[in-house]
């Protein structure tokens, strides 16, 4: 009986170093099929692991006291030190509070308007007129953020703004300080996120909507189904899968905020504080102050953990609801 099992756990040994074999060979005989695709795509691994992978070999500079005198490898260890500058900050609940609200209003605000801009791009039957529309949305999305803080300037500026000038003034209403009153900075803020985000994320709908089969469209049209009708039970459900993906993404950057927008935009306003400071933000210029490498290393790593885990919770909601849209 020993014998026989022996021999048994020998040919199991011996299929699964030949099924490895065989998987090498598939995957060497595949990179030199694909020799040509393999080589144009090795600059953007190159640049993936320069950018996202080989930084994260600094996660330890978040449970060190970094000075300039030890360097980084020799600086001491303070454990989690740094992690209490955030948990005992008397702003945590300010800055919590704006940088999750902000985050999921602009998710949602960004995810209706890009699907709406998609579909109606997408009925425009002049592709010329098309691709016009669709390139005059995309430009703000390469704008900096310091050229946007100037427009926006341009808009809210008390004594030559177009605002206080025109809109202000034709209301009948005094004057208005806008980078001194805080009540408006909300929409502002959501308005000019919009304007510069919603034509990139078009894109990837129109994208979408280019692969839906035309005989579904053609079979509703003998059906008697309307415009309306085509866009509700047609086209929207067959990009659901992508607009699940992509806010299953974007889940993980609910903790991270655009800081240029929150600080360029806003002219670093102290007054808007209440309404505009974010986690981003609100490490800035406690690094600018305390000069403190490992604090906002720290407060980086608390943000990727919970975006990771506000990953992995979304995509097992939706795996839950429907297994095929999940990610993974």
């Amino acid at each position: 009986m020993d014998a026989l099992l022996e021999k048994t756990v020998v040919q199991d040994a011996g299929l699964l170093r030949s099924h490895r074999k065989t998987g090498m060979a598939l995957f060497f005989h595949s990179l030199w099929k694909y020799r040509y695709l393999t080589i144009m795509m090795i600059p953007t691994l190159i640049v993936l692991i320069l950018n996202n992978y080989l930084p994260m070999f600094g996660v330890f500079i978040a449970f060190k006291n970094i000075n300039y005198v030890d360097g980084i490898w020799g600086s001491p260890w303070v454990g989690f030190d740094n992690f209490t500058f955030l948990f005992t900050s008397g702003s945590l609940w300010r800055i919590a509070r704006n940088t999750i609200s902000y985050s999921l209003a602009f998710m949602a605000i960004n995810l209706i308007l890009s699907v709406g801009i998609a579909v109606a791009i997408n009925e425009i039957r002049n592709r010329w007129l098309a691709k016009g529309y669709q390139t005059f949305l995309i430009m703000p999305h390469f704008l900096s953020m310091v050229v946007v803080s100037y427009l926006v300037y341009a808009f809210l500026t008390p004594d030559k703004g177009f605002m206080n000038n025109t809109v202000v003034e034709w209301f009948g209403h005094d004057r208005v300080f806008w980078y001194s009153e805080k009540e408006y900075w909300p929409y502002i803020l959501t308005l000019v996120n919009a304007w510069k985000g919603v034509g990139i994320g078009a894109v990837i709908y129109i994208a979408a909507i280019a692969g839906i089969d035309q005989e579904y469209y053609e079979a509703s049209v003998i059906d008697g189904a309307s415009k309306w009708r085509q866009i509700f039970h047609i086209t929207l459900p067959s990009i659901q899968p992508v607009i699940i993906i992509i806010t299953i993404l974007n889940m993980g950057h609910v903790f991270n905020s655009d800081f240029g927008l929150f600080y360029q935009v806003t002219l670093n306003s102290g007054a808007l504080y209440p309404v505009t400071d974010t986690v981003d933000t609100y490490v800035y210029r406690a690094l600018k102050e305390l000069n403190d490498i490992g604090m906002s290393s720290a407060a980086a790593l608390v943000q990727s953990v919970l975006g990771f885990a506000l990953v992995l919770l979304t995509n097992s909601a939706v795996r839950k609801i429907n297994k095929e849209q999940a990610l993974f």
